[in-house]
């Protein structure tokens, strides 16, 4: 696994709750399940005089539980580059569409140990994508342009849209709901995901999709408006067949399982 130290060293208050927002005893705290079994969603403190609302280990319906189990795998999901627009969104929530249009997207995911295949609870699991334009929040000019550079991105506007973290619980297991994600130049459709285990990042890694369910999606409102893509899975630069979700309908929307594979020991994980 090749290890950028540029970045990397990130403390799990910050990769939970965005530059020390909430504290992590909170979280912990919140995400602790209660003696009875329940999930409530639980307002915790902000060091900026707020609260934020944690959702205690989001596990999906046994649908997606399905889905995660024909994923199923053992091996070590590959490291990708984070991409140019990469930072701490501060965001803790499963539901991250804000006010995006597009398909929906239920994303399970689960996390386990590269080598005893058990599931990692208390790991925090970032993702970020483009919306159904090609634009990613907080860096929606450079979108525009294909700027940005390595490492992580100082925000260059206030939209958050698309990005958010959960905590896993004993299962391992994490849930978003989202939307089928856009495409820009040069990539395949794609989502970017982070996986932090105490102060580390121990895996930065890209999801994909398959390109039938892609040519299917982006042919109706609102991805029909951009026109053709011009890369595809099989000439994009990062895509591996690992990185391919398991996707089932799920009314008018789409449930999609993936398992990532991390090194949970000390390392530095996943590369920039």
């Amino acid at each position: 696994m090749g290890h950028d130290h540029e970045g990397q060293r990130v403390s799990r208050r910050t990769a939970l709750a965005g530059i020390g927002a909430v504290g992590l005893g909170a979280i912990l705290a919140a995400c602790s399940e209660s003696p009875t079994g329940g999930r409530t969603p639980t307002p915790v403190p902000t060091t900026g005089g707020g609260t934020a609302t944690i959702t205690p280990r989001a596990t999906g319906p046994a649908d997606l539980a399905a889905l995660l189990e024909q994923a199923r795998t053992c091996t070590l999901t590959p490291a990708t580059t984070q991409g140019p627009y990469y930072f701490d969104a501060g965001k803790i929530r499963s539901d991250i569409r804000e006010d995006r249009e597009g398909v929906r997207l239920t994303l399970g995911i689960k996390v386990q140990d590269t080598e005893t295949c058990a599931p990692l609870r208390d790991a925090v699991v970032e993702i970020w994508h483009c919306d159904a334009a090609g634009l990613y929040s907080g860096a929606e000019s450079l979108s525009r342009g294909g700027g940005g550079g390595p490492g992580d991105l100082t925000p260059l506007d206030d939209e958050r849209y698309l990005r958010g973290a959960q905590v896993t619980g004993e299962d391992g297991i994490v849930r978003f709901t989202t939307i089928w994600p856009g495409w820009y130049p040069g990539r395949t459709v794609h989502i970017h995901a982070m996986v932090h285990i105490s102060d580390q990042r121990v895996l930065t890694t890209q999801v994909m999709f398959d390109e039938a369910l892609n040519t299917k999606v982006l042919a109706a409102a609102p991805y029909a408006a951009r026109g053709g893509r011009d890369t595809f899975n099989d000439d994009d630069s990062i895509y591996q067949d690992s990185m391919l979700l398991k996707l089932a309908e799920d009314g008018d929307g789409y449930l999609g399982a993936i398992v990532f594979a991390a090194d949970s020991a000390d390392s530095d994980g996943g590369g920039s």
